[in-house]
């Protein structure tokens, strides 16, 4: 299989969740690793679970420390570690917009309630004392509004009579250790599932002044409505293995000084030529706005001048 996604967990007690991260991560076929578990709280007891099983940890406390300079020590512990996502799991500090910033669409929290209700604290209380037939638990990015960033997933748990806080809360927390790696497992497989990536090619392309889709040579296909054609999106194309974005480029000499740059990202795509460059987007970590400039580039270079120049007045405001 591919290389597992390293993930960083933070955690500020016993880890429950972590740890059924951590085992789910031990089947052979689980996309991700767990790289790193990090707490705010040096006697968080999921700390110690961690290092028996052989897992690196790093903690602070937060006393004393401003919110930002404690985010900062952490977000460097978790860059050391190697992790690309980070999972939160019972990390009970509010972070700043600047660490949340810095992990956009690759952090992802999980919270006991069935978002959007009841954010916050006393999720089962609220659920309980509203008379709600369910609570339940989401798995959600992270945003830097408070539990509110897109749902990944959701399992309702049922309110039964007689329950309390507590009652609820013991059946919720086995539905939380169920859905959390599956949701996270998901997350971090997308980078590389060809369907997920077409469409994230597909809204970049079809954003772009009077620009089309078509199928040619089996592969997705974008141009100037009846006109010339300016990106295709590869899916393991003549069996070449690569997920990939092919656009326009100056000529044979930017392909060569692109490919000498990056051979892991860039390469020359078969039959077509000297003028194309093919970009890998299975790889990991794509850089989204870049993908975009490379497609508006590429339009530009295909584009009828009466539509380029109304960009480029645009560009000039």
């Amino acid at each position: 299989m591919p290389d597992r996604a390293k993930v960083a967990v933070l955690i500020s007690g016993s880890g429950t969740n972590m740890a059924a991260l951590l085992y789910a991560s031990r089947a052979e076929d689980c996309p991700y690793e767990i790289v790193l578990v990090a707490a705010n709280d040096p006697d968080a007891k999921g700390l110690r679970l961690a290092e028996a099983e052989g897992i690196a940890t790093f903690a602070l406390s937060h006393k004393g420390m401003k919110r930002a300079e404690h985010d900062a020590a952490m977000d460097a512990a978790i860059r050391a570690s190697g992790a690309q996502w980070v999972a939160l799991a019972g990390y009970m500090r509010i972070l700043t917009e600047d660490f949340v910033s810095a992990w956009e669409g690759r952090m992802v929290n999980i919270h006991p309630s069935l978002l959007p209700k009841y954010t916050g604290l006393h999720t089962h209380d609220r659920a309980i004392a509203a008379g709600d037939s369910h609570g339940g638990v989401t798995v959600h990015l992270v945003t830097a509004e408070l539990d509110d960033g897109p749902i990944l997933g959701q399992t309702p748990v049922a309110i039964v009579p007689g329950d309390t806080a507590e009652s609820l809360a013991a059946r919720v927390l086995i539905a939380e250790h169920q859905l959390y790696s599956r949701c996270l497992a998901r997350l971090v497989s997308r980078e590389r599932d060809p369907d997920w990536l077409a469409e994230r090619v597909r809204e970049r392309a079809l954003a772009l002044p009077e620009s089309d889709e078509i199928v040619s040579h089996g592969m997705p296909c974008f141009g100037v409505t009846k006109g010339k054609k300016f990106a295709y999106f590869t899916a393991d194309h003549h069996g070449d293995g690569r997920i990939a974005l092919l656009v326009k480029i100056s000529g044979v000499e930017e392909q060569g000084l692109l490919i000498e740059r990056d051979e892991e990202r860039f390469f020359r795509p078969a039959y077509f030529g000297d003028g194309w460059i093919g970009m890998r987007l299975d790889r990991g970590g794509v850089d989204w706005d870049d993908v975009g400039a490379w497609l508006a580039r590429s339009w530009r270079a295909v584009a009828p001048k009466r539509l380029t120049v109304l960009l480029d007045a645009a560009d000039a405001f």
